[in-house]
């Protein structure tokens, strides 16, 4: 694909004030069924802990962190997170298939940078998201959408701590994107 097509392609995409009134009913659903809202991070620790637990079973089981989710009973994947995390991947597949939006891939970035650059970036900002998600208890839908959506004063304080720690560093990582 070359740099004329890509300057031209303009996906369909909803209305963004509308995809955040959906969102919320969403989370208003999830909280009246599950008692709980969403969130993705406990896919990926379900996913670490299975890994783990099929590697070396006997270190994963003896982990203070890993041991409390593995269980005879049943898979650490057997977690409605995991299967939301699923239904979110292949709800955006579909979206996407439908909605003409899935190109051949190419990486986007300032024409200051090269794509192994602003792919390291955004490797690195997914690692520190990741560890953050730890830290914080959850990840943007979980412990910021959720949390803020149940009126959770630590929901809040992620959410606030996410943007602005967004907004303080935008500066400095700019020349990533413009």
């Amino acid at each position: 694909m070359n740099t004329q097509t890509k300057n031209n392609y303009k996906p369909n995409y909803i209305n963004p004030y509308l995809g955040g009134v959906l969102l919320g009913l969403l989370v208003l659903l999830t909280v009246y069924i599950t008692g709980r809202g969403l969130g993705a991070s406990g896919a990926v620790k379900s996913t670490v802990v299975t890994t783990a637990d099929a590697i070396s079973p006997t270190l994963a089981k003896a982990n203070a962190y890993m041991g409390k989710f593995i269980s005879g009973d049943r898979s650490p994947m057997y977690n409605w997170l995991v299967f939301e995390s699923l239904g979110i991947f292949f709800g955006g597949l579909l979206s996407g298939i439908i909605f003409r939006r899935i190109r051949k891939p190419w990486v986007e970035h300032s024409p200051k940078i090269t794509s192994k650059t602003r792919l390291i970036f955004a490797l690195l900002g997914g690692i520190f998201f990741g560890a953050g998600s730890q830290f914080g208890r959850g990840c943007t839908s979980g412990a910021a959408l959720s949390g803020s959506a149940t009126f959770a004063l630590g929901g809040v304080i992620v959410m606030l701590t996410i943007f602005g720690t967004g907004y303080a560093v935008a500066w400095f990582f700019r020349k990533l994107w413009i």
